[in-house]
């Protein structure tokens, strides 16, 4: 099954080579970038955890981030219409990406408290250039990749990403496990900021590109189905997020009009709100849990990691199946129904074997939701004004991220992380029955 995986598919048209070269460098972009989601990014959470962080700095993570998306995804958008895409890509990564060395030295320069809330900062900061990076980067993909090929090519880069990062955390958890927390953390973000300097690289060679050369109709008709999402620098590595129809951003003004929002899709957006609202509450807790609750070494989480991600590619290879059999609604709902597991299973976890079953369920039902959601936003949205539906999904979904994570973090602080957990399981379910509901 895994050289399957690895091999790309056989397909009868021949390959121009023009395209041959693009593609090979985009699978290198993204088995890099795998090593900073599965060393830096996987581990960022669980090494503030262990310094002392509270739930709020936690939940900061994520919710900064948002907060930057909701202020700058728009203008950036406009900005980007205008200019050279590939090298706008090249150096919004280069002004995002160079920050990870801070998070080398950071652990011999600085006592605890310091760390945590530089570490923050950090992540803030490279989230401004990062927006222009994630938005930037999908318009590049849509125009370096035509449209005929980009089922292979997204399927090719997600299966190279889920491999990279389930080796890299495995092999970051071993490191950690046998090396003091200082050195280990050191080495662990030092091979983080060597897969991002590699992986920009890459896109320094895609610098030519530029949406003139975009092969596909005005309007949005499908998602690039590509999960990497290049601008994020959040905890937990491969977060939880979609990347659907960014590129809207990059199709003039006037995207956000109320009026896209009447009738079903208003219903649809509001559903996949509480969706993600959902899916960020617990977000900050399991950190916390894991460390302080359950004592697990970094080897023991990222153990976890590992599953979740494995479980996320082997349930990618039988997406387009179900989804034809189900239909992406169904397929959507039923991934956020089973993703309410993951906190609830966690909230009861007694030992490492429950946590790698809950991983392996958790992954399964993310690989649900990753493979379908964007279809399903696509097919209800209105065909004449895709660009301001799936703006209006956008920005809906960093509201959700920056009002989850927050909320999360206060719910942790007042009534306990297990009750935190139970409340965003909960709350996971009812998402997925009203996404099942609300047509």
């Amino acid at each position: 099954m895994w050289a399957s995986v690895l091999r790309t598919r056989h397909d009868d048209r021949a390959m121009p080579a023009d395209l041959r070269a693009i593609f090979v460098r985009l699978y290198w972009d993204i088995a890099w970038f795998g090593i900073v989601a599965g060393s830096s990014q996987a581990f960022l959470g669980v090494y503030v955890a262990r310094l002392g962080a509270t739930p709020l700095q936690l939940g900061l993570l994520s919710a900064g981030p948002a907060l930057v998306g909701l202020a700058f995804t728009l203008p950036v958008g406009h900005w980007l219409a205008a200019r050279p895409v590939g090298r706008a890509v090249f150096w919004s990564a280069v002004w995002s990406r160079i920050h990870f060395l801070w998070w080398v030295f950071l652990p011999v320069l600085m006592d605890s408290q310091a760390q945590i809330w530089s570490y923050v900062a950090l992540v803030l900061v490279m989230t401004v250039p990062g927006t222009l990076l994630a938005v930037g980067f999908n318009a590049l993909y849509a125009a370096a990749v035509p449209l005929e090929w980009r089922a292979q090519v997204a399927g090719t880069r997600n299966a190279l990403l889920a491999l990279v990062y389930v080796v890299t955390s495995l092999v970051s958890g071993l490191i950690l496990n046998h090396m003091p927390l200082t050195l280990g953390y050191q080495i662990i973000f030092a091979m983080g900021f060597v897969g991002a300097v590699m992986s920009t690289y890459q896109l320094w060679c895609l610098r030519h590109v530029t949406t003139a050369a975009i092969r596909e109709p005005e309007k949005i008709r499908s998602s690039i189905g590509d999960l990497a999402r290049p601008g994020d620098v959040r905890m937990m590595g491969l977060t939880l997020r979609t990347n659907v129809g960014l590129r809207a951003f990059t199709r003039g003004a006037h995207l956000l009009r109320l009026g896209v929002l009447r009738g079903s899709y208003g219903r649809i957006v509001a559903a996949l709100f509480v969706f993600h609202f959902a899916q960020y509450l617990p977000l900050p807790v399991f950190p916390l849990f894991w460390v302080g609750h359950l004592h697990f070494s970094d080897w023991e989480i990222g153990l976890g990691t590992a599953a979740f991600h494995g479980m996320v590619l082997v349930g990618s290879l039988y997406m387009a199946r179900l989804a034809h059999a189900w239909g992406n609604r169904k397929l959507t709902a039923l991934g956020a129904l089973l993703l309410s597991s993951y906190p609830l299973l966690t909230a009861f976890t007694p030992n490492l074997t429950v946590y790698i079953i809950t991983s392996l369920l958790g992954g399964g039902a993310w690989a649900m939701v990753a493979g379908a959601l964007g279809n399903y936003m696509l097919e209800r949205a209105p065909e004449a004004d895709r660009p301001a539906a799936l703006a209006w999904y956008n920005l809906a979904l960093n509201a959700a991220i920056l009002s989850g994570s927050l909320l999360g973090s206060a719910l942790a602080g007042w009534i306990g992380l297990v009750p935190a957990l139970l409340v965003g399981a909960l709350l996971r379910g009812l998402s997925g029955l009203a996404i099942w509901r609300w047509r």
